[in-house]
């Protein structure tokens, strides 16, 4: 019993804290893995420096922002535009096809992007919709929601604002098609964003969005236990009409679910929704609002007056939208509160501010309309400056004579004073609680300690394990070098042998040359000097140092060169050795010569010519 006690009070203070989030901030994890989400809790306390759950849920009461930190520890927002593009192509290629097959050509096409974090996902659809139906088509259309949890995310979302990283997996010119520059950041197209809805959205606990042609949930099933799953999946299938299509993430399966859902396609996470079992689709009929005129104008004049003061001086904010989503009334109490004024009468609902914050009223009165009930949404949060609010919400649809929804009442309840006495009294008497409480955790601190510190020598035996396994790889890596070292020590005496062999022919060349009494000139295919040996130095005076790399025919020396460029030519052209040819000339003392040149092939250095010049007979005018 002692060694198992502290484990069943730790799992016990992890659920105290796990209804304290659900009933404090609305947020309900009680369908969560247990092992997944005490590891992320744990890991969140471990940074604030907390050991125990009642010490971390003290925080929690003490510090607002600590919740916003652990939220985003728990929800993981691990999104991108078309992640995983195999299974996208699918969807483009296999799916929309017959999604579009099976709905009418003028009827509403309804997406659900379940778990959408910072829209990346929602936005994903809203282009393959639009390149698939083509703008104009989906503006008419097609409506996409997206839900999550995190009230951070769906802020990002909202914006439709991201940084071009985020924007890489786009192909460019889809980039430049559906999203515009906005300083460092880039904006999503206006007009397509208005077909887009996000809101905050409970999977395991709010009713789901109904009608759905396709839901996509798509790594998200996996972080709740079986029985949130079942439930889950359950709302999906209400949510879904016949032959609509759920989309699920690669780590998801419905293994028991083939009697409601067919596999479309197992690789890709793609099933269908089967015929039977849910309640058929209901579209309600357009309403139209008769306004005739009376013939009585002064007393439909005073009953409309009377309306508006009754409708002001009711005691909570409320305002009344028709069927067509056009703001019809809105008293005095909900211009104050929220800022409305009398112009803002005949706008529509989704333009203002109040649609969306402090909670999303959109969806709710789709599924209000739909449902044909009212819906209430408690404790909804608004926060102006640094105040909170609270508010009970009540949304009401109205009935006309025929039956048919003709518009929708909201009504905001005030119940910040009760919200905030609640609290207060939850927080004192969990302080008389915690008084308690504290006298059993210092056992539970020492035991704490005593896996802390045998969780350190575990970590210090791995660390050593870790040096070991890299000191030998230092090892392997330092005899790689030292056979590496080798090989080039091989290499190097290879090297030096055969510049010796080079040093050798150069000095052996050099010397053959020296020997000629002759002048030997060599020439290379562009006609500029590469070799000119001593006995050239010695009969016209120039150094070899002088004339190399220069062109033959720009040097000034006793030998009239341009005699020689028309045998030097045929040579060339003809790759034959030339007779000696006699050309007067003046060697470097100054006295006139007769030279023999003989021009020959040089086969070497792709081309060119070599040049024997030797002295022949005085000139008869020296």
């Amino acid at each position: 019993m002692g060694d198992g006690q502290p484990d069943l009070e730790t799992d016990e203070e992890l659920e105290e804290l796990l209804g304290f989030l659900r009933d404090a901030r609305g947020f309900d994890f009680t369908g969560y893995k247990r092992s997944s989400l005490g590891r992320r809790i744990r890991k969140r306390m471990a940074d604030v420096e907390v050991t125990s759950y009642n010490d971390y849920r003290d925080l929690l009461e003490t510090n607002a922002d600590e919740f916003n930190a652990l939220f985003n520890t728990i929800l993981i927002n691990v999104t991108s535009f078309f992640r995983d593009p195999e299974a996208w192509t699918f969807l483009q290629r296999e799916v929309m096809p017959e999604l579009l097959a099976q709905s009418g050509s003028d009827e509403e096409i309804r997406v659900w992007s379940a778990g959408c974090s910072s829209g990346e996902e929602a936005y994903s659809l809203a282009i393959m919709f639009a390149e698939t139906l083509g703008l104009d088509e989906t503006l008419e259309r097609v409506k996409i929601y997206g839900t999550d949890m995190d009230d951070e995310a769906l802020r990002d979302a909202r914006t439709g604002l991201y940084p071009a990283k985020v924007l890489t997996p786009l192909a460019p010119d889809l980039r430049d098609k559906y999203f515009e520059q906005n300083g460092a950041r880039f904006s999503f197209r206006p007009d397509l964003r208005r077909r887009v809805i996000f809101g905050r959205h409970d999977i395991t606990r709010d009713a789901p969005i109904s009608r759905l042609d396709l839901l996509i949930c798509r790594n998200t099933l996996m972080y709740f236990n079986v029985e949130a799953q079942t439930q889950i999946v359950d709302r999906f299938h209400f949510a879904l009409r016949e032959g609509g299509f759920l989309f699920l993430g690669k780590a998801e399966m419905l293994l028991n679910d083939s009697d409601r859902f067919s596999v479309m396609s197992m690789r890709q996470r793609m099933f269908r929704r089967r015929p039977g079992e849910a309640t058929p689709p209901y579209h309600p009929a357009p309403v139209k609002i008769r306004a005739g005129m009376s013939t009585e104008l002064h007393t439909v004049a005073r009953h409309r007056q009377l309306r508006d003061l009754i409708l002001d001086a009711t005691p909570s904010p409320s305002v009344a939208i028709d069927s067509a989503g056009t703001v019809l009334l809105v008293n005095s109490h909900a211009r104050v509160q929220f800022g409305l004024t009398p112009n803002d009468i005949g706008r529509p609902f989704q333009d203002l501010e109040i649609s969306y914050r402090p909670v999303e009223l959109r969806s709710l009165i789709e599924q209000a309309t739909h449902e044909r009930r009212t819906l209430r949404v408690n404790g909804a949060e608004r926060r102006t400056g640094e105040d909170l609010q609270y508010y009970d919400i009540l949304v009401q649809p109205l009935s006309g004579a025929d039956g048919l929804v003709a518009a929708t009442n909201i009504t905001f309840t005030d119940v910040t004073v009760a919200t905030q006495l609640k609290s207060e009294i939850k927080r004192v008497r969990e302080d008389l609680e915690t008084a308690y409480e504290e006298l059993q955790s210092t056992n539970e601190e020492l035991e704490t300690t005593n896996e802390e510190l045998q969780s350190s020598i575990e970590e210090l035996e791995t660390t050593n394990e870790e040096l070991q396994s890299t000191n030998e790889e230092l090892e392997t890596t330092n005899e790689e070098l030292q056979s590496g070292n080798e090989e080039l020590e091989t290499m190097n005496e290879e090297m030096r042998v055969r510049t010796e062999e080079l040093d050798e022919a150069r000095t052996f060349l050099e010397a053959v040359l020296t020997s000629v009494a002759a002048g030997v000139v060599v020439l290379d295919q562009s006609l500029k000097v590469k070799s000119w040996n001593r006995g050239a130095a010695d009969l016209w005076g120039l150094r070899p140092d002088e004339v190399l790399d220069q062109p033959f025919y720009g040097l000034d020396f006793g030998l009239p060169t341009e005699k020689l460029r028309e045998t030097i030519q045929r040579c060339v052209d003809t790759g034959g050795r030339g007779a000696p040819m006699p050309v007067p000339a003046v060697n470097r003392l100054g006295r006139a010569i007769t030279c023999l040149v003989q021009c020959s092939p040089f086969d070497g250095h792709n081309g060119g010519v070599v040049l024997l010049m030797e002295e022949g007979r005085a000139n008869a005018s020296g």
